[in-house]
């Protein structure tokens, strides 16, 4: 109820400071020139006693007297002025509705839309709720609250760290992880995150800051599939997309198919491909010195050079058949060249090769689906 009569008053004066000018002011108020013209009408009088006196010749009462009744006339017109500025009584009717109409409608939809029995939330009653209860941002609130009072409590920075990542403050996730490994020493997934707070704080460049995070991440646990991905990131960044594939595929051979970074790897792998394709080389294909001397053929012949060493490549294999890495480079050079049907035989082969059941055969195939090829049609 209190709610309702601070509310009742505040709308009142609000609407009655606009009102009242609107008004024009109380009946039977004098207005503003009537006591100048008072004043004229004494200096008048006060001349005319004067002249009576003796005290001012006739000529100079009389260009007195011209003066005053000139400053009579330029108030009587600026009164006319004023009058006629006045807003008119349907101006008035129309202002008054209008400020009336603002605070009838906000009530209405407050009262249909609001909640004015809902009791207040203070920041602190908000933090003190169950954490089940409370949104994504109390929570970080309240674990901010409590490592601002508790700065050396390192297992609330490593619980806050990977929260920070995913709300995209990296910044601040890289203060975070370094409080943690800080106070509670390093670990795989600490490094990690670390490398991979760096790197998105970077605009998603691998610096060789997050190289260091990532590599130490892998020293203490070398299945740690985040920074092997993002060590191979650094590779392609560099220009290196050779390794950079070859880093991917490893990965990809050894990741159970329910990581849920299979299909991060399978993405890489294809963007990797479309940069083999615009730059007119396969990765893994022609070494560095191919590659150079591709650069200042024409579009006919450096086609005609890469096609050539995919089949010297194709021919190797027919020698060679146990190379299990010849066998992918294959399927992806015939991808890269748009030749679906020769990548699918290619793929084909090298599953004969080793045998469907095959170690081999499973990669081969993973790998070929992760290119957008499959064994059949």
């Amino acid at each position: 109820m209190l709610f309702w009569v601070i509310a009742a008053i505040l709308t009142l004066g609000a609407s009655l400071a606009v009102l009242l000018p609107l008004a024009g002011g109380p009946k039977g108020a004098s207005a503003p020139g009537d006591h100048d013209l008072e004043v004229y009408r004494d200096q008048l009088a006060e001349l005319d006693r004067d002249v009576a006196r003796g005290l001012i010749q006739p000529a100079e009462a009389e260009e007195a007297r011209a003066e005053i009744g000139r400053r009579i006339l330029r108030l009587a017109t600026g009164q006319a002025g004023t009058a006629a500025r006045r807003p008119s009584v349907m101006t008035r009717l129309v202002a008054t509705v209008a400020v009336l109409a603002v605070p009838l409608i906000s009530w209405g939809l407050y009262i249909k839309l609001g909640s004015p029995d809902l009791p207040s939330q203070p920041l602190a009653e908000r933090l003190a709720k169950n954490p089940a209860d409370s949104s994504v941002d109390e929570l970080v609130a309240r674990a901010e609250a409590h490592l601002a009072a508790n700065p050396s409590d390192g297992r609330g920075w490593d619980v806050l760290a990977p929260i920070y990542l995913r709300l995209q403050r990296y910044s601040d996730a890289v203060a975070a992880y370094r409080n943690a490994i800080r106070l509670d020493g390093v670990s795989a997934t600490r490094q990690s995150g670390l490398g991979e707070a760096i790197a998105n704080a970077a605009g998603g460049i691998v610096s060789a800051e997050a190289q260091d995070a990532f590599e130490a991440a892998l020293k203490l646990d070398p299945a740690n599939a985040k920074a092997s991905f993002y060590l191979a990131m650094g590779l392609a960044q560099e220009g290196r997309a050779a390794e950079a594939t070859t880093a991917w595929q490893n990965m990809l051979g050894t990741l159970p198919p329910e990581s849920p970074w299979r299909r991060a790897v399978e993405q890489a792998l294809a963007e990797n491909a479309k940069t083999a394709v615009a730059s007119g080389t396969p990765a893994n294909g022609p070494d560095a010195q191919a590659v150079e001397a591709a650069q200042s053929m024409s579009p006919q012949d450096r086609q005609t050079m890469i096609e050539t060493m995919v089949a010297g490549l194709d021919e190797k294999l027919k020698q060679n058949p146990r190379d299990t890495e010849g066998w992918m480079r294959l399927i992806r050079s015939y991808v890269v060249l748009g030749k679906a049907d020769q990548a699918r035989d290619a793929l084909s082969r090298g599953i004969a090769v080793f045998g469907a059941d095959s170690e081999e055969a499973r990669k081969f195939t993973a790998f070929a689906a992760s290119l957008g090829l499959t064994a059949t049609e």
